[in-house]
């Protein structure tokens, strides 16, 4: 039976909660880890349908995945083996599951020299093409083949190179530093994606016997070497789960202290609330926020990082649906990442999509309703919104959120939400 979320709205979020581990950090290592046969040990890992997939997906590749509790409760201690390794990256329903899957491309080609994937799945927020991967492979001498939905790559050995990105991608530097860490020679990133997880993703790597430097920044440089070792590893805390409950936060007008946070991260979201009225201190791996009364309109426009980030732009829409004043919230990432709009509208909130923006003008209260999540960002958008609404709110097809959120009603019921999942 499919689950959803029964939330009764009202309750003011109040005290402390600890983030997870990054999903987006946790899942390039994941990648990262079939470089070495060695053993590779990430802990604190996240309990999310995404992470589920990506080891299920290295299983079929005869992969040995062991993943235990964490010794101090904090999700799960994953051991990742590959002495014995394929190229065919099946079965295609798990690649079309999540976006994530794409980094295999770039391990796979870097240590066996050829890879066969099926094109990777995801959320329904927009386009979003690979080309920029592919463009970054063949620079480094890879032989690509797209044909029948699947795409087929093969390379003796990848040689260094500059390869200039015409986007900033996340997804695409990260891929095309997997690939280069192996190849010959010294590989040059220009104009690459800056996100922490990218800076986190080389901290693994040179801890596995690569040269990396300038992740996080531009240019980023890498020395190819002759092979790499295993190593174990902490992923950096999630500043998109801690950026939701921050947001949770100001839509209850609560205060609510994060730990397990690197403040630093949050530099654009923590500028939006303070100009929504919050209260904001930081401390060295906290952030305490307090909203007295309704938030104040801001207006927004998604950036890559170190802009505010797209990840939160859901989110942010439900605290201005119930700010004092309208916000116009521009979405320069994603072509389609307004999906939690409509559903928004059902809980009476005024909201209106003109091409890539969106203008919220704030009511006084929403009402509960029967909404539907459609992609991760929107899922918590709607859950943000049921806990600001007035009556009950039930999220149906909670399978998204279970994707990038580690036990979202736990974390929210300990800060004194009324939350709780049913199936039916």
């Amino acid at each position: 039976m499919p689950e959803r979320l029964v939330i009764a709205g009202g309750r003011r979020l109040s005290g402390l909660v600890r983030t997870s581990s990054a999903k987006n950090a946790v899942l390039p290592m994941m990648a990262a880890a079939l470089l070495t046969p060695d053993e590779c040990t990430l802990r604190e890992v996240p309990r999310l349908r995404d992470v589920e997939v990506m080891g299920q997906i290295l299983t079929c590749l005869g992969v040995d995945v062991l993943a235990e509790p964490d010794p101090l409760g904090r999700g799960l201690t994953l051991v990742i083996r590959s002495p014995n390794l394929s190229t065919h990256v099946c079965p295609e329903w798990l690649m079309g599951e999540m976006r994530s899957s794409i980094f295999l491309m770039g391990a796979l080609l870097g240590r066996l020299g050829q890879v066969d994937v099926a094109y990777p799945g995801g959320c329904s927020i927009g386009p979003r093409p690979i080309d920029l991967h592919l463009y970054g492979l063949r620079a480094l001498g890879a032989r690509v083949e797209e044909r029948h939905g699947r795409i087929q790559a093969q390379a003796r050995r990848l040689t260094g190179c500059e390869v200039h990105l015409e986007l900033p991608s996340v997804g695409a530097t990260e891929n095309i530093i997997l690939a280069a860490v192996l190849a010959a020679g010294t590989t040059t990133i220009r104009n690459p994606a800056k996100e922490p997880e990218i800076k986190d993703l080389a901290h693994l790597l040179n801890a596995m016997g690569a040269r990396i430097r300038g992740a996080g920044g531009d240019p980023v440089v890498i020395e190819g070497v002759e092979g790499l070792h295993g190593a174990a590893h902490t992923p950096i805390p999630d500043r998109i789960e801690a950026g939701t409950l921050l947001l949770a936060t100001a839509v209850t007008r609560g205060e609510v202290t994060i730990t397990n946070v690197i403040p630093k991260h949050h530099s654009a979201l923590l500028t939006k609330l303070r100009q929504a009225g919050a209260l904001v201190e930081t401390g060295p791996d906290c952030v305490m926020v307090r909203m007295d009364g309704r938030p104040a309109a801001v207006d927004c426009r998604t950036q890559p990082y170190p802009g505010f980030p797209t990840d939160l732009q859901p989110p942010l829409m439900s605290m201005c649906a119930v700010a004092d004043g309208t916000s116009v919230i521009t979405e320069n990432i994603y072509e389609r990442r307004f999906n939690q709009a409509e559903e928004l509208r059902k809980m009476g909130a005024n909201i209106r999509i003109e091409g890539r923006s969106a203008i919220v003008k704030g009511v006084d209260r929403l009402y509960g309703a029967r909404v539907r999540v459609h992609d991760l960002r929107a899922g918590a958008a709607l859950v943000l919104a049921g806990l600001a609404a007035e009556g009950t709110t039930l999220v149906e097809d909670v399978f998204h959120i279970d994707r990038g959120y580690d036990g979202l009603e736990r974390k929210l019921s300990c800060l004194g939400a009324e939350v709780r999942r049913t199936r039916g």
